[in-house]
């Protein structure tokens, strides 16, 4: 393949380029693997039947208890003192509203499978259940429940952990939005050579066989649900039509971006679901599937602390679990590097507790209402007598959903919704997946940058060959098998992830602890601006509170007070003996470009350097000022900015005393900081440094040592 194109930035350099190592090696593989599948199908079928036994008798707990590790692990994290940090520095708001984020939590992380298991799973626990007898009122509350078991919070967990930790390192500490980035307080500068490339190429594979499953079970589906509906016959030539259809239909969204593609699939997949959804809700027996979400929501609670732990020691199911439990883990864990990423791209701004909750409770929520209404429908028409539609559900998973929807009136428009919506989760997976692939294996120019149109279009394709061979080897069980071996090895990674986000929040508790310990009592109030404001003399406070500066007074200020404080400042520590740098930077002020930044940097050696920032930010006037003679719709503020980000308080108007004395707070504040934390650890910052090299700029090749150097954001 030759090299893929370049994104191009507004000054002509490129915004991405393909990491040779992460792309050719896990494309080989991939490729390597398809090939072998389509050659040889019978021996890749044996192979990987044989792996797939080996693995459900060695680790089979194991994957029960990693499960329920990440589970504990994301909910703590979530509301423990950690959860107000930001994915992003402290002043970025959200770039989505909470609709299209939850949507597009929802659309990125299930596919067509929810609506082929939301049928056939209850259906299939409930005549041939796990333990005990089946066709009872036992089997059936129980068989909703392990449907809700597998594609509950335990699942979604692991999404968020993945996510939080891409949000966190990409957003807070200018690393790469890749896997490796989370394992930089483990590994330090090494993630950028053979340890970062290795975590990369795990990742690929283990999302790239998570989303043939998916878009295998959907060209299945939709095969079943154009027979249904045209008579299109259920062969290997229809399928590879919809593989091709559903590529390039992946392939423009994923070119459109994330804004223009898949926002706007993922709103109108959720709309469309919805409406189906409805329609049985009351087609059906309405009140009685009311009850049946009531009843399916209690049992759900109260079951879960022990399925969650349940690997049927003394009594295994073997086949059972790898069709079902095993097999769910490890889907899980194979789609969390994709989802976690997409997930982390669309959530910069939000807390660590906000991501938690939205990601546990939105997209299962949904689920949860879905699988009990057409689950318990589902098994409504088994136990009123119609054991042929039970056995079609449980022999052919495919064609239970059409099934379903044949019991109620007007299935031709029904089918066709559900066909069309089908194709929507179909396509929202397929692009999401060569979106989300395509950084993987490319090197960014930022964390908002995402991997050129021919990297894109080459995954979209990658991933369509991947699923047709799999189905030739055989079929859903067999990209099934093929999951649960492609699942393990990642998992291991997310628990070198786990401990390497850990580290980073302990980092951040320091800090905290830092400011509460580095500040005067008397400045011990909420905020430090509010803190700082007692030293004021009232007049000076109310001229501050009711005055809203243009450009023009705040160069002046710049000129007249900023400069001259970190001027002094920086003298006074480079007279101790500190390493002290002092330069403007380009403002970010869109009616006043002139605006500098004025940056202080103290290199502490080893240690993390102080960074204080004062930026000039527009901001729009408020109303009360409008009586104003010199009313303008904008003013400026002069904020300061640390490397956590922005400290959300204003120093316009201080005296140049004051701007020191803030410095001094800040820069005590970091030293007190410096000292909980070797304290606490015995070693110097696990975290890179944020502000000492350029933002923006892109791995250009390995440093001296050997290692490629921090990527920025």
């Amino acid at each position: 393949m030759s090299e893929p194109e370049q994104t191009e930035t507004s000054v002509g350099e490129p915004a991405s380029r393909v990491n040779p190592v992460v792309f050719y090696g896990s494309s080989a593989c991939i490729l390597a693997i398809a090939l072998w599948a389509m050659i040889a199908p019978d021996m890749a079928a044996d192979v990987i039947g044989e792996m797939v036994g080996w693995i459900s008798e060695y680790f089979g707990w194991y994957y029960f208890l990693a499960a329920t590790i990440f589970l504990v692990f994301v909910v703590f994290i979530g509301f423990s003192r950690y959860g107000r940090i930001r994915l992003g520095p402290e002043h970025s708001k959200p770039d989505f509203s909470l609709f299209t984020w939850g949507a597009m939590l929802f659309a990125a992380g299930i596919g067509i499978d929810l609506m082929f298991f939301s049928v056939a799973e209850p259906v299939s626990q409930y005549l041939d259940p796990p333990q005990g007898d089946g066709e009872n009122t036992a089997a059936a509350r129980q068989a909703v429940v392990w449907t809700l078991f597998h594609y509950g919070i335990s699942g979604w967990a692991m999404y968020a952990l993945m996510g939080m930790v891409l949000g966190y390192f990409a957003y807070r500490y200018n690393l790469p939005l890749s896997i490796r980035s989370a394992l930089y307080p483990i590994f330090g500068r090494r993630i950028h050579g053979r340890i970062g490339h290795t975590v990369d190429i795990a990742a690929v594979l283990g999302t790239i066989f998570g989303i043939a499953t998916s878009l295998g079970i959907g060209v299945v589906q939709l095969n079943y649900g154009l027979n249904f509906l045209f008579d299109v016959p259920e062969a290997t030539g229809a399928q590879i039509g919809l593989i091709v259809v559903a590529v390039l239909m992946a392939t423009v969204s994923a070119v459109a971006g994330v804004d223009k593609g898949i926002r706007r699939l993922s709103e109108l997949n959720v709309i469309l679901a919805i409406g189906l959804m409805l329609f049985i809700l009351f087609s059906g027996d309405t009140v009685f599937l009311l009850n049946g979400i009531v009843l399916n929501i209690g049992d759900y609670v109260s079951g879960f602390p022990g399925m969650t732990m349940n690997t049927f020691a003394f009594d295994r199911p073997t086949e059972w679990l790898n069709l079902w439990t095993l097999f769910f883990w490890a889907w899980w864990i194979a789609w969390a590097p994709f989802v976690g990423l997409f997930l982390a791209r669309i959530s910069r701004g939000r807390t660590i507790r906000q991501f938690v909750a939205a990601t546990l409770v939105i997209p299962f929520l949904f689920i949860l209402v879905w699988i009990s209404i057409f689950g318990n429908s589902a098994l409504d028409v088994v136990i009123g007598g119609n054991q042929e539609f039970g056995q079609a559900a449980m022999d052919q998973p495919e064609q239970a959903f059409y099934s379903l929807l044949d019991q109620y009136p007007g299935v031709t428009l029904s089918a066709s919704v559900a066909t069309f919506t089908g194709l929507l989760f179909y396509v929202t997976s397929a692009d999401s997946g060569a979106l989300v692939m395509g950084n993987f294996t490319s090197y960014l120019k930022s964390s908002t940058t995402d991997a050129s149109q021919a990297v894109r279009i080459f995954w979209a394709a990658a991933t369509g060959l991947l699923t047709l061979a799999m189905l030739i080897v055989g079929g859903v069980t067999t990209l099934q098998n093929a999951t649960i071996i492609m699942g393990l090895p990642f998992s291991f990674v997310m628990f070198l992830v786990m401990l390497g986000l850990y580290r980073a929040l302990r980092v951040e508790g320091h800090r905290e602890d830092a400011f509460r310990a580095a500040l005067p009592s008397s400045l011990s109030m909420r905020t430090a601006g509010e803190a700082r404001s007692l030293s004021r003399s009232w007049r000076q406070r109310i001229e501050r509170a009711t005055s809203f500066p243009d450009p023009r007074a705040a160069a002046s200020f710049i000129d007249g007070v900023c400069r001259p404080a970190v001027r002094e400042v920086a003298e006074e520590l480079r007279a101790q003996g500190a390493d002290v740098t002092v330069s403007d930077s380009a403002g970010q002020v869109v009616r006043a470009p002139d605006l500098p930044c004025i940056d202080l940097v103290v290199d502490l050696a080893d240690e993390r350097p102080f960074a204080y920032r004062l930026h000039p930010v527009e901001a729009p006037t408020p109303s009360f000022a409008s009586r104003s003679p010199r009313f303008e719709e904008t003013y400026i503020r002069i904020e300061v900015h640390l490397d956590e980000g922005g400290q959300g308080y204003d120093v316009m108007g201080f005296s140049q005393d004051q701007l020191i004395g803030d410095i001094l707070d800040q820069y005590e504040r970091h030293l007190e900081f410096l000292r909980l934390h070797r304290e606490a650890t015995g070693n110097s910052s696990t975290l890179p440094d944020t502000e000492t090299t350029t933002p923006g700029t892109m791995d250009d090749g390995p440093d001296q040592d050997g290692q490629r150097p921090v990527e920025q954001a």
